[in-house]
C-alpha cells in the first residue's frame, strides 16, 4: 500500500499516476478534496481509498503492517498565505507527526521542501542538510519558511543520529509545471498561465524586472517538468538505501520569456509577450534567479536526464493543454 497526501493536488496525483503505471494496485489518498475539479485529477486511478487530513493518522494505525511508504505531497502551498498559524500546523506539526509515526512502524517516508526555503538566493541553492548551512538560508515568505523549519528539524535529528523511517528522502522542489495542476489557479505555473492567451491568438503580460541586472522577461528559474520530478521519486522507491536531503531541478536555469515563448511555439505560434509592472508588495520578496544544484542527486546515482524547457512544454501543451483530456 502507497499513501500519498496531497494525493488529489497537482505532484501527488502524478505520483499516483507513476506508482499505478509500475503494477501498484493499492493507492491511498489523503486530501481535501472541497468543491472544486480536483477529484478529475484522480479520476483516472484506481484507488483503495481516500482518506480525509483529519482521519489520517486513525487510517494509518490501522493498515500500519500494510504501508509500504508515505509520500508527504500535502501542504499549504500558496507563497501569499499569510495565516502563519494555519501554515504551521499544515506544513510543519502535520510533518513531524508523520516522521515520527513512520519511525515508530518503520515505513519509508519521502516529503516535498521547496526551493522558496532559499530565500533570494544570495546563499546559493546547495542542498547541504548540515545545521549550520540551513540556519544561513533564509526563506522570503511564510511558505518557504514552514518548509525550511521541517528540514532544519530532521537535519538536526540526523546530526544527533536519532531514530528515523527506514528510508527518508526531502526533495526541494523548484518551479515544477505540468498536467494536473489546474486548481491551482493564479499559482499555477506560468505554462498554464500562458497557454490560453496564446490558443486564443492574445498577448500575454510576464512581470517587468525591478532589479537593473535582468531585463524584461529575463527572470531566471530552474522549471522541472513534473514528469521528471515524478521519476525522481521512482528511482528513490527503487534505491531505499539513499536517504537525504536533495535538489529537483534540472540545474539550469532559464529565463521567464524562454517559458512563454515555448508555449506559443508549441502551438505553431510566434511569441506575443508584453510586460507590466510588479505589484509593489511583491518586489521586495521576489526572487530573481534560482538554479538546482543537483550534484548530491546525481553523487547518490540518479543518472537519468531531466527534459529540456522546450521539450517539456511542448509535451504539456500538445498531450495535455491543448488535448480534448487535459488529465493525466
Amino acid at each position: 500500500m502507497y499513501v500519498v497526501t496531497g494525493g488529489a493536488g497537482f505532484i501527488g496525483s502524478n505520483i499516483l499516476a507513476a506508482l499505478e503505471a509500475r503494477g501498484a494496485r493499492d493507492l491511498v489518498v489523503v486530501d481535501r478534496l472541497r468543491d472544486t475539479d480536483k477529484w478529475r485529477n484522480v479520476a483516472k486511478r484506481e484507488l483503495t481509498d481516500i482518506v480525509h487530513p483529519d482521519a489520517l493518522f486513525d487510517f494509518l494505525d490501522g493498515h500500519r503492517t500494510r504501508i509500504e511508504a508515505v509520500f508527504h505531497m500535502g501542504a499549504i502551498s500558496s507563497t501569499t498565505e499569510r495565516d502563519a498559524d494555519r501554515i504551521v500546523d499544515n506544513n510543519f506539526n502535520l510533518s513531524i507527526a508523520l516522521w515520527r509515526w513512520c519511525t515508530v512502524n518503520r515505513v519509508r517516508l519521502i516529503y516535498a521542501s521547496s526551493a522558496a526555503t532559499y530565500g533570494d538566493g544570495s546563499q546559493g541553492f546547495d542542498d547541504a542538510m548540515t545545521p549550520a548551512h540551513l540556519a544561513s538560508l533564509r526563506p522570503l515568505n511564510a511558505y518557504g519558511w514552514s518548509k525550511h523549519l521541517f528540514d532544519r528539524r530532521i537535519a538536526r535529528r540526523v546530526m544527533e543520529k536519532r531514530e528515523a523511517p527506514p528510508q527518508w528522502a526531502g526533495l526541494k522542489f523548484f518551479n515544477v509545471y505540468g498536467p494536473n495542476e489546474y486548481h491551482k489557479g493564479p499559482q499555477s505555473s506560468v505554462v498554464s498561465q500562458v497557454y490560453p492567451h496564446a490558443a486564443a491568438d492574445a498577448h500575454f503580460d510576464l512581470f517587468k524586472s525591478h532589479n537593473p541586472d535582468y531585463p524584461h522577461g529575463g527572470q531566471l528559474r530552474d522549471f522541472v517538468y513534473v514528469r521528471d520530478a515524478v521519476d525522481v521519486m521512482m528511482w528513490l522507491l527503487d534505491n531505499p538505501q539513499v536517504n537525504g536531503l536533495f535538489n529537483v531541478g534540472t540545474g539550469k536555469a532559464r529565463s521567464f520569456a524562454d517559458l512563454a515563448s515555448a508555449v506559443y511555439r508549441a502551438l505553431g505560434k510566434e511569441p506575443n509577450i508584453r510586460y507590466k509592472d510588479m505589484p509593489v508588495e511583491l518586489r521586495g520578496k521576489y526572487q530573481y534567479f534560482t538554479q538546482a544544484d543537483v550534484t548530491r542527486l546525481r553523487d547518490a546515482g540518479y543518472d537519468k536526464p531531466f527534459t529540456s524547457l522546450e521539450d517539456g512544454v511542448t509535451d504539456y501543451v500538445q498531450g495535455f493543454l491543448h488535448a480534448a483530456d487535459r488529465y493525466k
